[in-house]
C-alpha cells in the first residue's frame, strides 16, 4: 500500500496501525477494550439524555398532584390480562379508591376488569421545555386514566416524573462542580508545582488542612451557614461552590506532582528561552502535557461531588424543595414507617448508586487508557 492510499485509509479510520495513530486515537482503542467502562458510559449517556428530555420523557409535571392515587405503589406494565389474553398495546390496569374503615383514609384498589391502554406522544399536562417554549407533548401515557411507574408520594406526585427531573439537577451540581474544582485545581497545583520554594509549601499546607478536616462534619458546618431566605436557586449555586472549594485538592496534587517532573525538561526550558511568561508555559505548554491524567481525576472526582450533595439534600442542609435532586426525593424516605409503607420512595436512591458505579467504571476505563502503551 502506498502512502497516499495509507493517508486516505487512516483518515477514513480503517487503518489501526499503533505507529501512525495519535495519542487520542490509542486511548480510544485501548478504552474500547474495557467492557465495563463501556457499560458505564451507556449509563451514562442514558442519564444524560433523560436529564435532558426530563420534560417530555415525562408523563406529567414534578407539582402535578393526582389525588385518586396518594401514596401508591408503582402501577406494572402489562401484556397480558387476568385472562392471560394477550395484548398488543401494552397496558396498566384500572384504579378505582375506596375507604379504608379504620383510619378512613382513600386507597387505591387495583380494577383487573377494567384497562388503560398506553399510548405515546400524547397531550398531557402543559410544561415549557428548557424554559423556551410551552408545550403539552409527552412521551407516554394512560388512554383514560394516569400511569405511574415508580409509584407517587404522600402528596400525590408522579416518583418517575420527580427522579428524571432530579437527574438533571443531581449531574448539573456535579458537573459545575467538578468544572469548579478542575479549575481551581488546575491553577493552584500548577502555581505550586511550577514555581515552588515557599508557594509550594504554602499551598500544600493549605492542601493538607483542608484534607485533615472530616468531610461530612466541614459540610454541615457549611451548609448550615447559608441563610434560610435564600431561594432554592442560590441555594443550588451556594452548594455547587461549597463542593467545588472542597473537592478541588486532590486534582491540585497531582497537578503539582506532574509539573514538578515536567518543568525541567528540554521544551519547558526552550519555552522559557524563547520568552513566554510562566502562565503561557503552565496554561500552553506543561498542563496539555497530561491532560489525560486530569481527565481521569475529574472522572473519579464526579462521584465524589455527587454523593455529597445528595448526602447533604438527604440529611435537609443542601437543596430542598421547590427543587427537585435524588437527595431531595430520598428525604422523604428517612423514617423506619416511610421505608415500610412506601419502599417505592428509595428508587431515587438506585439512580445514586448506578450513576456512581458508571462514573466509576469510565475512570477505571480512562486509566487504563491513558497509557496506551502499557499491556
Amino acid at each position: 500500500m502506498t502512502a497516499p492510499v495509507q493517508a486516505i485509509s487512516l483518515r477514513k479510520g480503517r487503518l489501526k496501525r499503533p505507529e501512525m495513530a495519535t495519542q487520542w486515537q490509542l486511548m480510544w482503542w485501548k478504552f474500547k477494550k474495557h467492557h465495563m467502562a463501556l457499560v458505564g458510559m451507556s449509563l451514562l449517556a442514558a442519564f444524560v439524555f433523560s436529564a435532558v428530555f426530563a420534560e417530555f420523557l415525562s408523563p406529567a409535571v414534578p407539582s402535578e398532584r393526582n389525588n385518586s392515587y396518594l401514596a401508591s405503589g408503582p402501577m406494572g406494565i402489562h401484556f397480558f390480562d387476568a385472562e392471560w389474553d394477550f395484548h398488543a398495546r401494552p397496558f396498566v390496569y384500572a384504579r378505582t379508591t375506596k375507604r379504608d374503615p379504620v383510619t378512613l383514609r382513600k386507597l387505591s384498589v387495583v380494577d383487573e376488569s377494567n384497562h388503560w391502554p398506553i399510548e405515546f406522544f400524547v397531550r398531557g399536562s402543559t410544561y415549557k421545555f428548557w424554559g423556551l417554549f410551552e408545550t403539552d407533548i409527552h412521551l407516554f401515557g394512560a388512554k383514560g386514566g394516569f400511569i405511574h411507574l415508580f409509584g407517587t408520594d404522600t402528596l400525590g406526585r408522579d416518583v418517575f416524573t420527580r427522579t428524571l427531573h432530579a437527574t438533571r439537577v443531581s449531574l448539573s451540581v456535579g458537573l459545575a462542580g467538578v468544572s469548579f474544582a478542575f479549575i481551581l485545581g488546575a491553577i493552584i497545583g500548577g502555581i505550586a508545582g511550577y514555581f515552588g520554594g515557599m508557594i509550594d509549601n504554602a499551598i500544600m499546607r493549605l492542601i493538607e488542612f483542608i484534607r485533615s478536616v472530616p468531610s461530612l462534619p466541614l459540610w454541615l458546618a457549611l451548609s448550615a451557614a447559608l441563610p434560610r431566605e435564600w431561594s432554592s436557586f442560590q441555594v443550588y449555586l451556594a452548594i455547587t461552590v461549597i463542593l467545588a472549594l472542597i473537592g478541588w485538592t486532590h486534582l491540585a496534587r497531582t497537578v503539582r506532582s506532574k509539573l514538578l517532573a515536567l518543568r525541567e525538561e528540554d521544551f519547558t526550558l526552550a519555552a522559557r528561552l524563547s520568552g513566554c511568561t510562566d502562565m503561557r508555559i503552565i496554561l500552553r505548554h506543561l498542563l496539555p502535557a497530561f491532560m489525560s491524567y486530569m481527565i481521569v481525576d475529574v472522572t473519579i472526582a464526579f462521584p465524589e461531588i455527587l454523593l455529597a450533595e445528595t448526602s447533604l439534600s438527604f440529611l435537609g442542609l443542601g437543596l430542598r424543595e421547590p427543587v427537585e435532586s435524588w437527595g431531595v426525593l430520598l428525604y422523604a424516605a428517612q423514617n423506619v414507617r416511610s421505608i415500610a409503607h412506601m419502599p417505592w420512595l428509595l428508587i431515587p436512591g438506585l439512580f445514586v448508586v448506578f450513576a456512581v458505579l458508571a462514573f466509576n467504571f469510565v475512570g477505571d476505563g480512562m486509566r487504563d487508557a491513558a497509557d496506551p502503551y502499557s499491556k
